[in-house]
C-alpha cells in the first residue's frame, strides 16, 4: 500500500528475535523488503537489543488530531498524514487502519470529510513509510446512503468495513431532546431544529436496519471486504450483529458479549488504552480481564497511539511476551487476514521493531525494508554499519 523503494540490505547483528518459536540469537537480514536468515548486505550491530514484529493496529482515530487540531486548521491533509506516518512509526505501528468514520454527526465524522479524508490518502500514499489503510466506520441507519457508501469502499479499495449506532434512542424515544443536540447540529452545519428532525427520522426507521446491515454485509462479503459490530453491549446485541453477518466483534462492552462472541468463533479486538489505564474510561469491562480469560484476539490502539506497545508490554506479566506480542501483531494479521506480515519469518515483508534495552522503548522501526524510525543509539548503529 505505501511506496516500494527499499533501504539497502542489511542485517542486524547481536540482538534477540522473537520468532514463533521463542527467542532467537540468529542475525536477522533485511533483503528487497522482505525478511531473510541471510547475513546480507551491512551488519547493523545492535547488542543487547531485542527485535519483535512490527505492530499492526486494526483501529485507530487518532489520526483526527493530526488532519484537523481545530476546526478548520488543516487545509491541506497531506500535511497532516505526513505528521501521522511519523508518529506511527515512533510507537512501532508498521500497519494502521485509520478507523474514519461516516456518520449524520457531521464535521470531522461526515461523508464530506470521509471523502476528502480518503481521496488525501490516497494521493499521499507513495509518500509515506508506514502503511496506512482504511477501516470505514458506518452508521448503520444511514440506510439511503448505502449505495454512496459502497462506491466509496470500491472507489478506494477499502477493506474493512464496522457497522455502528450513535442516534441517541433512548431521549428520542422519550420524545425528549437529546443532550449535546446544540454543538452536534452546528458541527454538521445545521440548524438544531433540522439535527432534531434528522435523528428523529433515523430512530423512526430501526425497524428496517437490521434487513438492510444483513444485506450490506452479504454484499460486502462477496468482496472479500471484513465486516464487524462496534460496542456490542450484551451477548445479545452479539447474536443479532452475528445474525447480520458482521463477523468481527470490536470493542464487546462486557463480559458476556465477549463470551458469545467466543462461542461464535467470532474475532474478537479489544482496546489497548483500556488496558494500560487499568480499565474502560466509561466504565465497561476490564480489556486486561477480558485477556488473561483468552477472550482476546487482538488489541488495537483506539484513540491514542503509543497505547499498544504499552499494553503488551504492560501484559507481558500475566501471559508471556509471545502470547502479549501476539496481540499486536500475529493476532492482528490473521484478524484482518494479512498473511504477508506478523510475525519474524523468512519471506514475509520485513515489518520490526526493535527495543532499546537503555530505554525500555522502541529504538527502531523498520517496514517494508525502509527505515521509518530510528532513536539516537540505532541512528548510530545504522550510520556505522
Amino acid at each position: 500500500m505505501s511506496g516500494s523503494l527499499s533501504a539497502p540490505d542489511f542485517h542486524i547483528h547481536g540482538a534477540l528475535s522473537l520468532r514463533p518459536d521463542g527467542l532467537s540469537g540468529a542475525a536477522l537480514g533485511v533483503a528487497g523488503g522482505v525478511l531473510t536468515d541471510a547475513h546480507v548486505g551491512r551488519a547493523v550491530h545492535l547488542d543487547g537489543w531485542e527485535l519483535r514484529p512490527g505492530l499492526i493496529d486494526l483501529h485507530g482515530d487518532g489520526f483526527e488530531r493530526h488532519l484537523a487540531p481545530r476546526r478548520g486548521a488543516m487545509k491541506d491533509l497531506s500535511v497532516g498524514l505526513a505528521s501521522l506516518d511519523a508518529e506511527l512509526a515512533a510507537n512501532g505501528i508498521t500497519t494502521a487502519y485509520l478507523a474514519q468514520f461516516y456518520s449524520w454527526e457531521g464535521g470531522m465524522r461526515g461523508p464530506e470529510f470521509a471523502a476528502r479524508m480518503l481521496s488525501a490518502l490516497d494521493g499521499a500514499r507513495a509518500r509515506l513509510v508506514t502503511d496506512m489503510r482504511v477501516q470505514l466506520r458506518v452508521e448503520s441507519h444511514l440506510i439511503d446512503d448505502y449505495p454512496k457508501i459502497e462506491a466509496l469502499i470500491d472507489q478506494h479499495d477499502i477493506p474493512y468495513v464496522v457497522l455502528n449506532d450513535h442516534v441517541p434512542h433512548s431521549a428520542l424515544a422519550r420524545g425528549k431532546r437529546p443532550p449535546r443536540l446544540t454543538g452536534q447540529a452546528l458541527k454538521s452545519g445545521r440548524s438544531p431544529e433540522a439535527h432534531l428532525a434528522l435523528l428523529q427520522d433515523l430512530h423512526a426507521r430501526s425497524a428496517e436496519v437490521p434487513g438492510a446491515v444483513t444485506a450490506l454485509a452479504a454484499r460486502l462479503a462477496a468482496r472479500g471486504i471484513l465486516t464487524g459490530s462496534h460496542d456490542d453491549a450484551d451477548a445479545a446485541a452479539r447474536r443479532d450483529a452475528q445474525a447480520q453477518g458482521l463477523t468481527i466483534s470490536e470493542f464487546p462492552e462486557s463480559r458476556e458479549a465477549a463470551l458469545e462472541a467466543a462461542g461464535q468463533g467470532a474475532p474478537i479486538v479489544l482496546g489497548a488504552p483500556n488496558v494500560v489505564r487499568g480499565g474502560s474510561h466509561q466504565g465497561k469491562v476490564s480489556a486486561a480481564d477480558l485477556v488473561r480469560e483468552g477472550l482476546c484476539s487482538a488489541l488495537a490502539s483506539d484513540y491514542h497511539y503509543p497505547a499498544p506497545f504499552q499494553a503488551a508490554q504492560q501484559l507481558a506479566g500475566d501471559v508471556g511476551v509471545p502470547a502479549a506480542w501476539a496481540l499486536v501483531s500475529s493476532g492482528p494479521a490473521s484478524v484482518l487476514g494479512l498473511t504477508d506480515r506478523g510475525q519474524l519469518l523468512a519471506g514475509l515483508r520485513a515489518d520490526l521493531v526493535g527495543l532499546n534495552p537503555a530505554t525500555g522503548r522502541i529504538g527502531l522501526t523498520v517496514t517494508g525494508g525502509r527505515i521509518a524510525y530510528a532513536d539516537p543509539q540505532a541512528a548510530a548503529a545504522l550510520l556505522v554499519a
